[in-house]
């Protein structure tokens, strides 16, 4: 028999002090209410209960035991309350994996406001550009840009992120501007490394267009990249909001923008889970709603 169902059962005996109104009320035979008990007792190897006709009364042993039954109920009890109050209402720790360039400029005032929408829940927001496994790494979700490798995981889409190549002014007084795409193969370029480096750049929406960079720098830090570019070190392609700001001041200039260039995917990703918390599947649709299209 199930040990939670017998120590309930015992629990409920000793408080009704009769095995008859104990079944009433647990809605079971008072042949399972013994059973339940002898197979305590058999369990323990002691006696629980002194019974007679008329009355029944607790060996030491069984007091003793009906004190801890009821302390591991009541434990079990508020253990089953807590983990129903976090699924009706968001409450917790949330660890979140994402990539680097989102930090300053979309993500962070993001989770702001989902922190201020939702005050019980806690999130802890590690930033890295390299792919982690959610589950080793201890993450609820993870954010990552590009198309998504066949991983088991459930991914929902948050937007589109642009991208611009562009060059510092240093860099286009030495070397001139590119003016068409076959230009681009005797530039310099940067490339982001994300498990290789990624030196075939696309250019156009719809059907895109691909084109072999060249270079001697790559890196796996979006960051990294745009301050390789400030520095003149060649053309990077940078997520629009990563590099915005550059522009605006003069710092970078934007390269063949007439050709365009296609929209990087940007996910959340989570493991597939019948039982989602309220806590995730609020961030979840949180960002979903909020994220800039």
């Amino acid at each position: 028999m199930d040990l939670m169902n017998s120590m309930t059962v015992f629990v409920r005996v000793v408080g009704c002090e009769s095995f008859t109104t104990a079944a009433d009320q647990l809605g079971i035979s008072t042949t399972m209410v013994s059973n339940h008990i002898r197979g305590l007792e058999s369990r323990l190897g002691a006696k629980l209960l002194h019974r007679t006709t008329r009355k029944q009364s607790l060996t030491d042993i069984g007091r003793a035991y009906y004190e801890q039954c009821v302390d591991i109920l009541s434990r079990i009890e508020l253990a089953e309350t807590s983990v129903r109050e976090q699924r009706a209402n968001p409450k917790g720790l949330l660890r979140i994996s994402a990539v680097v360039s989102l930090s300053a400029h979309t993500l962070v005032p993001l989770m702001a406001q989902y922190i201020e929408t939702y005050p019980e829940v806690e999130v802890e927001l590690i930033f890295s550009d390299e792919v982690v496994d959610l589950i080793e790494g201890g993450f609820d979700a993870g954010i990552r840009y590009g198309d998504l490798p066949d991983s088991g995981l459930v991914a929902r889409e948050l937007g589109k992120t642009r991208l611009v190549a562009c060059a510092s002014p240093a860099y286009l007084e030495r070397h001139g501007a590119p003016e068409s795409l076959d230009d681009l193969r005797r530039h310099t370029c940067l490339a982001f490394h994300n498990t290789v480096a990624q030196w075939h750049w696309k250019f156009g929406s719809g059907e895109s267009t691909a084109i072999a960079t060249s270079g001697r720098f790559s890196t796996n830090n979006m960051p990294a990249l745009r301050t390789a570019a400030l520095e003149g070190l060649g053309i990077a392609m940078l997520p629009r909001d990563l590099a915005n700001a550059d522009i605006r001041e003069g710092r970078l200039r934007p390269l063949l923008e007439s050709f365009g260039s296609p929209g990087r995917p940007l996910h959340i990703v989570y493991m597939p889970d019948r039982l989602m918390t309220r806590k995730l599947s609020s961030l979840i649709d949180f960002l979903v709603a909020h994220f800039p299209k």
